[in-house]
């Protein structure tokens, strides 16, 4: 392949060094004349060129990253064509790939790849949320930049969740190092398939090794569809038993049994960071950027003195004790939710729908009677499965809605039928409707899509309300309600438990 340094693209970007190359596209750090910046610079290859299949792929990524803006995303800033070679200009990151770090280093310190694992689950979701797979998640698609920071890039091969398919059928795309036992079967990927890769780049960086080797390929591949990963314990006995059981619960071989989604994987991954990060006593580098981000009730189960730097012995110790507790109780998840309530189950035979930490919402729509929140940083607590914490309606002081309801929504994202639902109350003697619905909540209206599933008066504590949906899957769940019990303000929801 001939040099193209020293050539000027479009008039404008002037190629200086050749930085990566593939079979498809070279990668270029290039001059930015006009506005004077580096900028990275990704040329379609000439001999591929002309094939309409890659050339898709190719437009594809540029229309993929162009609707993506986010802190740990290699960014777009500009597309072209010249001399009848398509070209995409990206931020220019400097710094290193996460493998040449794994490389260069060996096993990274815990604390340091679970901050890289939330960074990259970070730009996963803002990429999910556009219906935009990556596909090919691995480290080499990791830029590490000089201040420490993960940035996700090569979205090559990624498609949205709606596209045709434009490969041929069975074909497997992606590394195979990396790649879910769905992908190597050429079976449909989704977002939970980017996860398994995660999972995988995770297991790296803390074992410095993939987790598995072979002959070719194919053999690799078939591995990840067999075979469950090697214990990471057993290569780095100091991982804990939480940490351990985020890689197995997201490197899961069935897709039913790994992360739901970025949230889930997210949520756990930060209760993992701020384990580890008290129990290393102290925090650097990106530990300590990633740290500052976590939810508020995550970061304050980090050693006092980690957080502010300042001597505090006996709060160091207590806190300590309560993130061993913390640990203890994550590594028996089997796989991410709030956990499961400690109180009986249902008489029937039924699970527990397994909910994100920030899938509950509160619901007061426009029209029905002013403020449309009502204790929007509480609701959490309805789904945390202690029934100590409450979501509680604001106060009404003549003891009256005076509108038609107000409620909490729960979000079962992707969704899934239901057979029950289980409300936990200090406040018994309300009414209550339950509803569900697949289209987003409108919040200025009490719309038609919702479908009434129950109506229960007199509400005791607890309440079981059957809600058999038969095989229709509902994403929402509402707890709708109509009347406050006698001598009560507000209503509290302790716990809403969903079960199918």
């Amino acid at each position: 392949m001939s040099t193209l340094e020293g050539t000027t693209l479009s008039g404008r970007y002037r190629l200086e060094a050749r930085i990566g190359a593939g079979g498809m596209a070279t990668v270029y750090r290039a001059l930015d004349e006009t506005l004077e910046r580096p900028v990275a610079i990704k040329l379609m290859n000439r001999e591929v060129a002309s094939d309409s299949e890659q050339l898709e792929r190719f437009r594809r990524e540029a229309r993929a990253v162009a609707q993506l803006s986010h802190a740990h995303i290699v960014g777009v800033i500009d597309a072209g064509e010249d001399d009848g070679r398509p070209y995409i200009v990206f931020e220019y990151v400097e710094g290193e790939t996460l493998k040449d770090r794994i490389r260069r280093i060996g096993r990274l310190p815990i604390a340091e790849a679970v901050a890289y694992a939330i960074e990259i689950a970070r730009a996963l979701g803002a990429a999910h949320a556009r219906h935009i797979v990556h596909r090919d998640v691995k480290p080499q698609n990791v830029l590490i930049d000089e201040e420490g920071s993960a940035k996700v890039t090569d979205f090559g091969i990624a498609r949205t969740l709606d596209e045709e398919e434009l490969t041929a059928d069975g074909r497997v795309l992606g590394t195979t190092d990396y790649v879910s036992p769905e992908q190597a079967l050429g079976r449909p990927v989704t977002g939970q398939s980017d996860l398994y890769s995660l999972g995988v780049v995770l297991y790296e960086m803390l074992t410095g090794a993939v987790p598995f080797t072979g002959d070719s390929q194919v053999a690799v591949a078939m591995k990840h569809v067999r075979q469950l990963l090697p214990d990471v314990q057993s290569r780095r006995p100091e991982v804990s038993a939480a940490l351990a059981a985020v890689v197995d619960n997201a490197t899961a071989k069935r897709v039913e049994d790994r992360y739901a989604n970025d949230a889930e994987l997210i949520a756990d991954l930060e209760d993992v960071l701020a384990i580890e990060t008290a129990r290393a006593g102290s925090a650097a580098g990106e530990v300590t950027s990633v740290l500052r981000t976590l939810p508020s009730d995550t970061r304050r189960r980090v050693p006092f003195r980690v957080r502010h730097r300042a001597a505090a012995l006996v709060l160091g110790l207590v806190l300590l004790a309560a993130v061993s507790g913390v640990a203890a109780w994550l590594a028996t998840r089997t796989h991410h939710g709030t956990g499961k309530l400690a109180e009986p189950a249902p008489a029937r035979a039924l699970d527990q729908v397994r909910l994100c930490q920030t899938c509950a919402h509160d619901y007061n729509p426009d029209g029905l009677g002013g403020d449309k929140t009502q204790n929007p940083q509480l609701a959490g607590y309805a789904i945390d499965n202690d029934l100590n914490t409450a979501w509680q309606t604001q106060q009404y002081y003549d003891y009256s809605l005076d509108k038609p309801g107000v409620g909490l929504y729960i979000d079962a994202k992707p969704g899934t039928s239901s057979r029950e639902i289980v409300i936990y109350t200090a406040t018994s003697g309300f009414n209550v409707q339950i509803y569900a619905q697949n289209a987003v909540p409108d919040l200025d209206r009490f719309g038609p899509d919702w479908v009434r599933l129950a109506s229960v008066r007199d509400v005791h504590n607890p309440q079981p309300i059957p809600i058999d949906t038969g095989t229709t899957r509902y994403r929402y769940y509402l707890v709708w309600i109509t009347k406050l019990p006698p001598g009560h303000d507000s209503v509290s929801l302790n716990e809403v438990a969903l079960y199918r």
